[in-house]
């Protein structure tokens, strides 16, 4: 039988043996004969690998005026490095510019232009660490925003204290890079200019940290160095933290408040109905209002009561009181019942909302809470009924203690109620290597005094 050479078999079936493979793939084909090399160029293979790796469309490849085959090589000439995080990282930019234009219009001129891959390879030079490769390729797309209010990163209100988190630019970044002890190799990724708070990413694997985990750094305040860190972990790495948050916001989990994205999380299971009225509860944690020693774990609620728009007009009401049962992680059960709501008694009618926001303390890392409120009828005031307050869990992020001993938790104040990849940076981490536990979550047995408060 003659032997089939590569020149005669037929067009179609090897383009569409090549449509299955990878650029790198691809790009060995054009040296195994000049047949596959006539063919691995061939436009629309192209096509589909600059949509895929690049997000890129027919119109701008029209405005490029190029081919597929040399649009995709300019722009891997450039971006390259990034090809496996750059599709992820591109889309969640693009999504979340598309909800802001939609939802906070005036935070979408705070974002700056990207950063060149000269700029970013001098902040290297500057601060002595390598930056992880997702983190490079997100600030290749935009370096962050210019230092305004609101941040990007979300906000949080009570009635005497206010938070909104800036994405910090990496020349900013840089300059808060920390080599102190205690926060070694950390990098801040925001900033919050009214409480100066701030997230931050480890660059190496120093004093109980993961490399390139983020995190809220937290004082302990029992310890005798002022150099013992505890921290609130919020993301295993940058594609973890941002992406995680960015499908928060463009998923609808987080409320738009005075054009601002507030990170309150609501659990869909967290809403109860009783006759025309509907309650629900979404919660957030504040870490810069918590410690982990002592054991102060500080959360706030918002509520939102609602009467049907179908609902009849006599059956309009007025709150009265309030009813709670909390139950903390070590199995302390506590009651509390008083009048209104925040100091006030809101009347309800059909279509009306009514929202609120308090907050708690607890020296346990999660615990939940559920109740009643008492209502009176506006056409009989002799006429008393309940309302449903859902279940809802206020559960502490997990938390990382570092290696060294620390002293044993202590109970702490009462708080009364209110309103609202890549490597390693260069260095040697010795013994700090040994990471802390990592705890917050599954702590029900834990061994601390209970903390009283007024709801």
């Amino acid at each position: 039988m003659a032997e089939l050479r590569m020149d005669q078999l037929p067009t179609d079936p090897l383009l569409h043996v090549l449509s299955y493979l990878s650029y790198r793939d691809l790009s060995r084909c054009s040296v195994v004969s000049r047949r596959l090399n006539e063919l691995s160029k061939h436009n629309p293979l192209w096509k589909s690998l600059c949509c895929k790796d690049w997000l890129l469309t027919c119109a701008e490849r029209q405005k490029s005026g190029l081919s597929w085959y040399l649009l995709f090589r300019q722009y891997y000439s450039d971006l390259g490095r990034y090809i496996q995080f750059y599709p992820v990282l591109k889309r969640c930019w693009e999504q979340m510019k598309s909800f802001l234009q939609q939802r906070c219009p005036r935070m979408i001129t705070s974002l700056k232009e990207g950063a060149t891959e000269a700029e970013l390879n001098d902040i290297e030079a500057l601060i002595g660490c390598r930056l992880p490769d997702d983190y490079r390729c997100s600030y290749r797309i935009h370096n962050g925003q210019i230092l305004v209010i609101p941040g990007l990163m979300g906000s949080m209100s009570l009635s005497n204290h206010y938070r909104s988190e800036v994405l910090l630019d990496v020349e900013t970044a840089a300059g808060g890079f920390q080599q102190r002890k205690g926060m070694r190799g950390c990098l801040p990724l925001t900033f919050c200019f009214h409480t100066g708070l701030s997230q931050y990413m480890a660059l190496q694997p120093a004093e109980g940290r993961c490399c390139f985990e983020s995190f809220y750094p937290c004082p302990d305040q029992m310890a005798q160095d002022p150099s013992a860190i505890d921290m609130f972990i919020t993301g295993s790495c940058f594609l973890d933290w941002f992406t995680t948050y960015v499908q928060n916001v463009v998923n609808g989990e987080f409320p738009i408040i005075r054009d601002q994205i507030f990170r309150y999380v609501h659990d869909k299971s967290s809403v109860a109905t009783t006759g025309d009225i509907t309650v629900s509860v979404s919660t957030s944690f504040l870490p810069e209002l918590s410690s982990v020693h002592p054991p102060h774990f500080f959360f706030t609620y918002r509520i939102r009561i609602e009467m049907s728009s179908s609902a009849l007009p006599e059956a309009a009401c007025q709150l009265d009181s309030r009813y709670w049962k909390i139950t903390t992680s070590d199995g302390n059960v506590e009651e509390v019942q008083g009048p209104g709501v925040v100091g006030e008694f809101p009347v309800m009618t059909p279509g009306k909302v009514h929202e609120y926001a308090s907050c708690t303390t607890f020296s346990t890392p999660w615990e939940y809470m559920e109740g009643h409120y008492t209502f009176h009828s506006l056409a009989n005031k002799e006429e008393v009924f309940q309302v449903a307050i859902p279940r809802f869990h206020m559960v502490c992020p997990p938390f990382r203690e570092p290696p060294a001993p620390t002293k044993t938790l202590t109970a702490h104040l009462d708080h009364d109620d209110g309103d609202d990849g890549g490597d390693c940076c260069d260095g040697d981490g010795g013994s700090d290597n040994d990471f802390g536990s990592v705890r917050g979550i599954n702590m029900a047995g834990l061994e601390g005094a209970w903390c009283p408060r007024h709801i």
